[in-house]
């Protein structure tokens, strides 16, 4: 199953009527990390009015929670809540802090204020896919290399490695649902003459082409 996520941490800020709104967002792999998260924020800004927050945990969305943090019920915490759901992520935490200007913005302005800082952060920070897949360790002997490398490049498949020993390993990442057409095209191309590993499935971030085991991780 793949999913998407917040790729970096990061945050956009804006003056409206003077109340200055900040919007920080951060990738998390749990409830604990979002939460500290907050705490983080919170205490960074000690001098603001409101550190509206929201997050959503879990490829099943199955952790959301919200706060208003003293703004009127429906305002803050939702309206951040939503600007997740509408991008399609989850495993990310955002806090909108609000240094209040001395003007009301009545309801809809606060609605329209807390959405555009979350949003403006969810942009700064951009959206990675993860998906599942697996180290391929590729075992070959030395005459088969310059056919191996023409294959992947000809396949946009990137090599991680390469061990020289008594042979070849090429290791890759690859994704669950390419892997019999990786090991079909290597049998095909070294006709048999090679070995492929296959480690246990796991997440990588996924970008363009190329799978990572991780991105900016904090």
């Amino acid at each position: 199953m793949a999913y998407f996520t917040i790729k970096d941490e990061k945050s956009a800020q804006f003056e409206e009527k003077k109340s200055v709104f900040i919007g920080s967002v951060k990738r998390v792999s749990n409830e604990e990390g979002a939460k500290k998260f907050i705490y983080e924020i919170k205490s960074k800004n000690k001098e603001a009015r409101h550190n509206v927050y929201a997050y959503i945990i879990g490829e099943n969305l199955g952790i959301q929670r919200y706060s208003d943090d003293g703004e009127p019920q429906g305002t803050g915490g939702i309206p951040v809540l939503d600007v997740i759901k509408k991008n399609s992520i989850t495993d990310t935490v955002i806090v909108v802090t609000r240094y209040f200007g001395g003007i009301l913005l009545g309801k809809g302005g606060l609605v329209r204020a807390y959405s555009k800082a979350a949003a403006m952060a969810v942009k700064e920070g951009g959206i990675v896919e993860k998906v599942r897949g697996s180290v391929l360790n590729i075992t070959i002997n030395y005459d088969m290399i310059d056919k191996i490398k023409y294959l992947f490049e000809k396949k946009l498949w990137t090599i991680e490695n390469m061990d020289y020993k008594d042979k070849v390993k090429a290791t890759i990442y690859v994704e669950t649902d390419n892997i019999d057409n990786v090991k079909n095209a290597v049998v095909e191309t070294t006709n048999g003459k090679c070995d492929i590993e296959i480690q246990d499935e796991e997440y990588y971030f996924k970008m363009e082409n190329r799978l990572f085991k991780t991105v900016n991780l904090y």
